[in-house]
């Protein structure tokens, strides 16, 4: 057993976990932050990604101890109160999402996206980008109309800023 400690969603947090602990089950098993899903075991789905100091990561694929000293942010951590990020609302505007289950990644990972490209995505950059990322109900058009909205909406966002 090891403790873990780390910031998640701005708030600092220690955990006692085995050594194998891998950082999707600490997030929602010691920390109860159930919204990083854990869809297929083997880091293809993209349902557990999470930002690891920024970066998106697929928190089924890091152990709890790696992320030690780092600052984790998980869907849970975005919005700011009742105001959904950019990203949250381009995704209920634009219907990117069905069941539900995918969402969360999909929406730390398209971010990630986001921040990487900045003012240069088109929607083949979206697509590829979002390969990592299993959805099984939406077809990905409403998502990746989603995700051009969000990346006009944040950059407006951080103008204003």
């Amino acid at each position: 057993m090891s403790t873990v400690k780390l910031t998640v969603n701005g708030k600092a947090v220690s955990a006692e976990v085995e050594d194998r602990t891998l950082l999707v089950h600490l997030l929602r098993d010691h920390l109860n932050l159930t919204g990083t899903h854990v869809g297929c075991d083997t880091s293809q789905c993209g349902a557990c990604v999470v930002h690891i100091d920024g970066q998106a990561v697929k928190s089924c694929t890091v152990l709890a101890a790696q992320a030690a000293g780092s600052s984790v942010t998980t869907i849970e951590g975005i919005a700011k109160g009742d105001e959904l990020h950019p990203m949250q609302a381009a995704f209920r505007d634009n219907h990117g999402l069905q069941c539900g289950f995918c969402t969360p990644g999909m929406i730390m990972s398209a971010i990630d996206i986001v921040h990487r490209h900045s003012g240069q995505l088109d929607e083949a950059t979206v697509r590829h980008e979002l390969e990592g990322n299993i959805c099984r109900c939406t077809g990905y058009h409403n998502i990746v109309k989603a995700v051009l909205d969000a990346a006009g909406r944040m950059k407006v966002a951080q103008a204003a800023e």
